[in-house]
């Protein structure tokens, strides 16, 4: 089994076992409603995020989970698994719950509005992290990486060696997170006469989407020589397919989050660089804003973190 190959096979099985987990403990602890069911004055948080196959979520999870259990509170977690309607589902779950607080990063900027205007008619306070909703009114708070900037760097960064660049885009159309790191891609390569968007692929985000994809562009016969991912999943996704054909180390590959995978792949030259976020320190941030609004204490309506490129 070949490096790439080994990559792909972690994440799938690291996946499926987190499913299981998830699956296990909403079996047998019901609602989410955990180890402190019925402790008087615990408060209940709602937390979705788009998909927990993402080691970017689970990090950032862990940080907010420890904090809530360690407040004595409780907390309902569910993966929509990309699901715009499933999490919309879910959310409405939460509600009836009674949950006094939802942290969320929305599956679809566009299509969560609703369920969200329905969380703060009801009084409940709303953290939205990761990525926007196409009301940021909605948000009592909004917690994002620098996303426009993690484009800006990455197009930058393939600017510098001064080469003529065909570039496919590997993109998540219903994501804010995503659709702002590619436009800042896009905006700062335009007005350079050696740089050319070839095309731009739907992946979602995710390997298992990405890979196939980019087969079959490769099919296509377009001419390329590089690929900007709008996340590390996909990065590794387009790793696999460029290395099925032959072209690693041929293509430039510039990816977003530099995943462990990503900067192992950095280093073995399958990509070229990465911007990277920090979800420790969003997860931190998104539990200070929590309690501090839970207490009754204001705080910053929008908090940005800013990212780093990773290139060694």
């Amino acid at each position: 089994m070949n490096t790439i190959n080994r990559r792909i096979f972690t994440v799938i099985v690291a996946a499926v076992n987190l499913f299981f987990v998830i699956s296990i403990a909403l079996w047998f602890f019901g609602k989410g409603d955990n180890s402190l069911a019925g402790k008087e004055n615990s408060r209940l948080i709602g937390v979705s995020y788009m998909t927990m196959n993402n080691e970017f979520y689970k990090i950032l999870n862990s940080e907010i989970e420890d904090r809530i259990l360690s407040e004595g509170d409780r907390i309902m977690l569910r993966d929509p698994a990309l699901s715009a309607e499933r999490q919309n589902e879910q959310i409405e779950e939460m509600l009836a719950e009674g949950i006094n607080a939802l942290i969320v990063a929305p599956v679809d900027w566009e299509k969560a509005v609703p369920i969200l205007r329905k969380a703060k008619r009801q009084g409940v306070i709303v953290i939205i992290v990761d990525t926007d909703v196409s009301d940021l009114e909605i948000a009592d708070c909004t917690i994002t990486s620098d996303n426009y900037s993690a484009g800006v760097k990455a197009a930058e960064y393939m600017l510098g060696d001064g080469k003529q660049h065909n570039v496919v885009l590997m993109v998540h159309s219903t994501a804010k997170s995503g659709l702002e790191r590619i436009q800042g891609f896009k905006d700062t390569v335009a007005g350079h006469d050696n740089v050319r968007i070839v095309s731009e692929l739907e992946c979602e985000g995710q390997l298992e989407i990405a890979e196939p994809a980019m087969k079959e562009f490769i099919k296509s016969g377009e001419t390329f020589d590089s690929v900007f991912c709008l996340n590390d999943l996909a990065s590794v996704g387009v790793a696999a397919a460029l290395e099925e054909n032959g072209l690693t180390g041929k293509i430039e590959l510039l990816g977003v989050d530099a995943s462990p995978d990503a900067k192992a792949m950095i280093k073995e030259r399958i990509m070229t660089a990465s911007s990277a976020q920090f979800p420790t320190l969003i997860g931190v941030q998104t539990a200070e804003s929590l309690y501090a609004m839970l207490n009754g204490e204001s705080c910053e309506k929008r908090i940005f973190v800013p990212v780093e490129l990773i290139t060694e």
